[in-house]
């Protein structure tokens, strides 16, 4: 008779094969194989093969391997460098868990500071320097300021940075001994590499303290730049950084460190290439002389090119510094725009940052070859470079006007292939072209209009919308156009319903009897079918300009609007300032100040001395002004409210203004008598005493539009 075989659920687990080891298991073999070997094994093999299996279940985060702590600790009195450096790496892993365990350590990593080898020196100090325990933190004390005056270089360079990771653990401990002082005095070193290492501690400390101001002056510069050959190139980094302390006092010694730092742009890594670009920069603020400026400039352009030779990565921060000093320092890549050309083979992040160099770099000089070069990339697989491609062939045409027919054309051409978001793309910058040139190239509307089916993007159909509605008076059946929008305007996002809104309060403005049917009808949904409080809100305004006086409608919905500019997207002068101080940071890639990617980092700023070139510095003022002009207020004089006497102005001013509209809305519509409609538009109720009162909430954030952005908004209403 035949009996299946039976394996009982609890032998194994519901899904264990027969080979599953338990962890405790796990551990009890390495524990096995740990202690074994005994006299037999005189190169402690078995034991490094058992550590080496620890470290690599530590490294995968397995924290069962905490329960062998105390073998490690009898491990590490085994003279054998191999064998000490995995026990101290376990010790550093798991000394905050088991700090009592740790201290058993102790005596052993104090005997190895006296080790004749000062690799087993150094690796002691290191170890005990890491664990951030105090009793570790305090033992560490004594021994570093022992090894700062060891005989090895090696150590002393340990010991150095021993010291910053100390002021890291406990500030007080360090403040209150003599660390900072022998580190001090290590600058004058004989050994160029303990003098980098010194350096650094102390830039580090110097970072996170606002007790301690590092002062370099030109004697101490001068030495530190004499080094730097001699040094490795991690050394070489960090004397160049310590070179952003030193403020020149004449622009004679600006120009010479600046001079004989150069030869570092030629260095094969790029750290030391982007650090020594970030000083030069820094010198030029002090340098008086623009032919040597100049020079300089000319200086900086080959190895940022160099850097393109790279993998992505460094071609990518290289790129991204480049769009930096290109706002500072226009002179520098000046005619090296084929460089930035774009390779098939480059990751989005580098095309995408090319292009924007691209943009920045073009001239009237080399405009024909750039837009050969973006019609290439327009018809590309990438959707989304394609996209970017045809917005930089748009803003191209608003940047350097007499190019401008020369970009449309080009776009035009792009239009033709009937491609969906390139016709989308193409849209939305051709709004940009119109309010930058108005009324010089409205003969491609009907191009647009024919494309009208295409459009399924709310950024395509505002665009769009807006051409309709501005140019409403020249475009035969823009009531018709229209029209076919508003079909779907209850299911539209609120851009494309804001820029309806606007559109055909345009129409009814431009051509009255074309707009009269659609005009109450969008007002309608606009004020009452509707929960956004912006388009509600303007709905109403809409409403009341109506009704109070048609001239003074047009005036303010037709009126002029201010130039749009390719200048929206550099940075403002104080921000470029800090980030040119900061050049082959992170912060230079995400073009954000240093303190909003590092909450803890120091801002930098130009320190004033008498060399310093203030009236060559972008300024605050110069920015405002330009945001103001650009805005159509500059050299305006300023608007000032009228004083008020009291609450009880307050009120009559505000009884006075119900009075103003209501009176005004109820006899201008109903001389209006737009569709027969005595009551208002489309039969909504007009504000009055005695009828329902619209409440704007206060509290609602304000919307500030800019003038030189077309995102969000279809241009009409600045919005403060």
């Amino acid at each position: 008779m035949f009996l299946p075989y039976y394996v009982p659920v609890s032998a194994y687990g519901p899904f264990r094969s027969p080979d599953f080891q338990s962890p405790q298991g796990k551990v009890a073999e390495l524990r096995q194989e740990l202690n074994s070997g005994g006299k037999k094994d005189k190169n402690h093999a078995a034991k490094k093969i058992a550590l080496k299996k620890i470290v690599a279940n530590m490294t995968m985060s397995n924290n069962d391997m905490v329960a062998l702590f105390p073998d490690i600790v009898g491990c590490m009195q085994i003279p054998s460098l191999e064998i000490k450096k995995m026990c101290f790496l376990f010790l550093v892993n798991y000394a905050r868990m088991k700090p009592e365990v740790a201290l058993k350590a102790l005596p052993t990593l104090e005997e190895d500071m006296h080790d004749s080898n000062p690799l087993v020196r150094a690796l002691a100090l290191r170890t005990m320097s890491y664990i951030h325990v105090k009793e570790f933190v305090e033992a560490t004390v004594p021994p570093t300021k022992q090894l700062l005056r060891d005989a090895d270089p090696y150590v002393r360079k340990t010991a150095a940075f021993c010291v910053a990771k100390l002021y890291d653990h406990d500030r007080h401990l360090v403040e209150s001994s003599d660390l900072i002082e022998r580190l001090n005095s290590m600058l004058r070193d004989d050994n160029p590499t303990v003098v980098a290492s010194a350096l650094a501690s102390l830039m580090d400390i110097w970072e996170r303290s606002d007790a301690i101001k590092l002062t370099i002056d030109y004697g101490n510069a001068s030495k530190m730049v004499q080094i730097l050959p001699d040094c490795s190139e991690w050394g070489q980094t960090y004397i160049l950084e310590a070179l952003m302390s030193y403020v020149p006092q004449e622009s004679s010694e600006a120009l010479l460190l600046a001079e004989r730092i150069s030869p570092r742009l030629s260095h094969s890594n790029s750290a030391v290439v982007l650090t020594c670009i970030r000083v030069i920069l820094y010198l030029m603020n002090y340098i008086a002389d623009p032919k040597q400026i100049s020079v300089l400039c000319r200086k900086l352009s080959p190895p940022l090119v160099t850097l393109l030779a790279k993998g992505p990565e460094v071609q990518y921060l290289a790129l991204r510094n480049a769009l930096l000093i290109l706002q500072r320092r226009p002179e520098v890549l000046r005619n090296d725009i084929r460089v930035f050309f774009c390779k098939y083979n480059d990751p989005i992040y580098v095309k995408v940052t090319k292009l924007e160099l691209i943009f920045m770099l073009a001239t009237e000089k080399n405009i024909d070859e750039v837009l050969t070069e973006l019609r290439e990339y327009a018809t590309e697989i990438d959707v989304h470079f394609v996209r970017k491609s045809v917005r930089a062939i748009g803003k191209l045409a608003i940047k350097i006007e007499p190019a401008a027919r020369q970009c449309i054309n080009t776009l035009l051409e792009l239009v033709a292939t009937k491609v969906t978001y390139i016709v989308q793309e193409a849209t939305v910058v051709i709004r940009n072209i119109f309010r930058k040139y108005p009324n010089q190239y409205e003969s491609i509307i009907s191009t647009l209009c024919e494309n009208l089916d295409s459009l399924d993007e709310p950024e395509a159909k505002s665009a769009m919308i807006w051409v309709i509605g501005q140019y409403a008076s020249r475009i035969e059946n823009s009531d018709v156009l229209l029209d076919d929008f508003l079909y779907s305007f209850a299911d539209e996002p609120v851009e494309v319903q804001l820029a309806l809104l606007t559109a055909t309060v345009k129409l009814f403005i431009q051509r009255p009897t074309k707009g009269q049917e659609l005009v109450p009808k969008v007002l309608k949904w606009a004020t009452e079918d509707t929960d956004n409080p912006d388009l509600r809100d303007r709905g109403y305004m809409y409403w009341r300009l109506l009704s109070s006086d048609m001239a003074t409608a047009k005036e303010i919905v037709m009126g002029e609007k201010p130039a749009i500019t390719a200048e929206s997207e550099k940075l403002d002068p104080v921000t470029l300032e800090e980030m040119c101080l900061n050049v082959g940071t992170l912060a230079t890639v995400y073009l954000k100040p240093v303190q909003q990617v590092f909450r803890s980092a120091r801002p930098r700023k130009l320190v004033d001395s008498p060399a310093l070139q203030k009236h060559t510095l972008p300024t605050a003022t110069d920015f405002e002004q330009k945001a103001l002009s650009t805005l159509g207020m500059g050299d305006q004089p300023t608007i000032r409210p009228p004083q008020s006497n009291g609450n009880d102005n307050l009120a009559a001013a505000v009884d006075a203004a119900d009075e103003f509209f209501a009176g005004v809305g109820s006899q201008q519509m109903a001389q209006m008598n737009i569709n027969g409609q005595e009551e208002g538009f489309g039969g909504s109720p007009t504000v009055d005493r005695g009828e329902m009162q619209y409440v704007v909430n206060q509290n609602m954030p304000n919307q500030i539009y800019h003038p030189t952005t077309a995102h969000g908004s279809n241009g009409d209403l600045v919005m403060l």
